[in-house]
């Protein structure tokens, strides 16, 4: 069934209206409500006593979600999804002109200097927990509800609480853990082990699992469902080390759940600017079309987030600015020394249609850029370029390549021949190849903007909004291979992976996966949907429950991974720019050190939280091994219910 999108906007529209004339009325226009004071929460005793206040109330949860992938500053710079990719082993920060660069992570990154989007990883995720903890609060007090339709809520709510504290788990390991809404400011916090919180959020959506419904059973997309909340427990499982439970919860989700790998081609066939950048149709174009994410013919979605231009819920991802190669730039020239690549406006004399990469491609001044094993290494199989993969194909239109763009500037002497890094004599012809060089996926950055393409004077395409995937099952399968290697299940594991492979075209396959397998096989299928850095971290600590070793032989303690962890060994494997320790951009040399695997907790929220000390992590200013935390989610929430 084809969704309402009208329905869909109108429904979150009117929701976030009614959510923001509560607030105006409740807290007298305060910001207090979107923005708290460092782990204050206090409210004030607010009336989300009617259906349509918890609707709202839900609504900016599931707007906040997205917010992860389109919040931005003033300047359309810096998705929080950005920051991730900087911590990981596929991409590092890009933007060579920027003296503040997040470059070297191991000596920059301090409780008082926490560049890029880390801040916005703690306060908005807190946020977030905000606004489920709102839902759970009043739930109760809403007259007329069965409470069939309160656990709905719940179990929404819950799942919005659960996603973000598995994120904070990872990102910052032992935070405080937060579970309603305070009736009075408290400014006493004590850290809550992760441990503890995993398992707090484990027990949450099973019974949100219960409790929401199938996406068949509901007649909007986009809000919460089961297949979603069942998505979340697997990692909560996981993460719990319940390897046979994750394996039980994949199972249904594939096999039980009306969900299924789209294998062919489907939905609208959108290739704009053929003549430009040609595309043949094919099943991986087409499941990352905007246009066909959340239709019901795609029964790989678990969960989109809608996000459609020309609405008031539309908000442009920006996502090929924000991760593509600076193109329009005269650092990189032609063998006769013209500007490489030009960016025309149509109404300018020297435009030519037949080169139009602005419209066709977008542009790009790579925040990010990535790294050589994210062009290029992930991409072999056993020593061998992978040709099939449609997901790192040039000749479909999937992949761009810099050789494969032709010089546009019509008074270049090699107009229309292909780019070239060197020149005959071996003379680099790119000044900054950070920025301006790389290879990367047109199928998932590209959005069009309409309000750009119609307009004459512009040669500014930055991409427009487009819905985004949350959950899809090929995730699905890659945690349930994931499970299996911990079980021991080779085959098992081996045959997922390949399922994944099979259907993006591969000709090579595996015969016996290992985790690191696993994980380039994520890279490869969920870049940019993902949370690189926080999956990287989760998997690390799952390798060290488990017990097995990683692709090189070495195991790792769940206590240690601080000094020594799996993610941290795949960035000394894979990223060519932290493990060479040469790369330098204004003055800073590309670094990370091992405790990077936990972000600092903000020095501003502990100096805020003055009744107590919150745990600060190994390697950062103001760590102590002796400060209390609670090792029980039960005995944090017993402290909240005493205040």
């Amino acid at each position: 069934m084809k969704p309402n999108y009208k329905k869909i906007v109108n429904r979150t529209s009117k929701a976030i209206l009614i959510f923001t004339a509560i607030s105006a009325a409740l807290f007298g226009c305060k910001k207090s409500f979107l923005q708290p004071e460092p782990l204050s929460f206090f409210e004030p005793d607010a009336t989300f006593t009617t259906q349509s206040g918890l609707d709202a109330a839900l609504a900016i949860s599931d707007r906040h979600l997205r917010s992860y992938w389109t919040y931005t500053s003033a300047v359309d710079l810096g998705r929080p999804m950005s920051t991730e990719y900087m911590f990981s082993d596929v991409a590092v920060a890009g933007k060579t002109d920027d003296g503040n660069i997040l470059a070297d992570i191991a000596t920059r990154l301090t409780p008082t200097d926490m560049p890029e989007r880390i801040p916005f990883f703690w306060g908005e995720t807190y946020n977030g927990i905000k606004y489920a903890n709102t839902i759970l609060t009043y739930v109760d007090k809403v007259e007329g509800l069965t409470e069939t339709v309160k656990n709905e809520y719940r179990g929404r709510a819950l799942f919005h609480r659960s996603f973000r504290y598995l994120a904070l788990s990872f990102q910052f390991k032992d935070v405080p853990l937060v579970t309603k809404l305070a009736k009075s400011p408290k400014i006493n916090y004590k850290s809550t082990k992760r441990e503890a919180i995993l398992q707090m959020i484990t027990s949450d959506m099973e019974n949100a699992v219960r409790w929401v419904p199938n996406q068949s059973q509901m007649s909007l997309t986009g809000l919460i469902n089961k297949g979603a909340c069942r998505q979340l427990l697997i990692k909560c499982y996981l993460a719990t080390g319940q390897w046979d439970k994750a394996t039980a919860q994949a199972d249904t989700l594939i096999n039980n759940s009306s969900y299924a790998l789209m294998n062919d081609n489907f939905g609208t066939f959108i290739s704009p600017y053929s003549t430009v950048w040609p595309v043949t149709r094919n099943v991986i174009w087409d499941l990352h079309r905007p246009e066909n994410k959340a239709i019901g013919a795609n029964k790989e979605t678990i969960l989109v987030m809608i996000n459609r231009n020309d609405t008031d819920m539309g908000i442009k991802m920006n996502a090929v600015r924000n991760w593509g190669p600076n193109l329009d730039n005269s650092a990189t020239t032609t063998p006769d020394g013209k500007q490489a690549v030009r960016f025309y406006a149509p109404s300018n004399s020297s435009y030519r249609a037949l080169y139009d990469y602005n419209h066709a491609l977008g542009r790009g001044i790579a925040v990010i850029r990535p790294t050589y094993y994210a062009q290029k290494g992930v991409w072999y199989l056993n020593g061998v370029n992978d040709q099939g993969d449609l997901r790192h194909n040039s000749a479909v239109g999937n992949w761009v390549t810099m050789e494969s763009l032709k010089y546009n500037d019509p008074a270049s002497a090699n107009y229309g021949q292909n780019l070239r890094l060197y020149n005959s004599t071996g003379t680099l012809l790119c000044k900054d190849t950070i920025r301006n060089w790389f290879d990367y996926p047109h199928y998932k950055y590209y959005i069009e903007d309409p309000i750009a393409t119609q307009n004459p004077n512009s040669a500014d395409h930055r991409g427009g909004a487009g819905d985004w995937y949350l959950y899809r099952l090929a995730e699905t399968y890659l945690l349930r291979a994931e499970a299996k290697f911990y079980k021991g299940d080779i085959g098992g594991a081996t045959e997922d992976v390949n399922t994944i492979r099979r259907r993006a075209r591969c000709t090579r396959l595996y015969t016996a996966v290992n985790i690191g397998d696993i994980m380039s096989e994520r890279a490869r299928e969920l870049n940019m949907e993902e949370w690189r850095f926080t999956e990287l971290s989760r998997v690390s600590y799952c390798l060290a429950l488990s017990g097995k070793a990683d692709e090189w032989g070495n195991s790792y303690t769940v206590d240690n991974l601080s000094q020594n962890s799996y993610w941290y060994q795949r960035i000394q494997h894979y990223n060519d720019f932290y493990n060479k320790g040469k790369v330098t951009v204004k003055n800073r040399s590309y670094t990370i050190a091992p405790y990077n695997i936990n972000w600092p907790v903000p020095q501003n929220e502990i100096d805020a939280n003055g009744g107590a000390q919150l745990h600060q992590n190994f390697g950062y200013s103001g760590y102590d091994a002796a400060a209390p935390t609670w090792h029980t989610w039960q005995e944090a929430v017993a402290d909240e219910d005493s205040h």
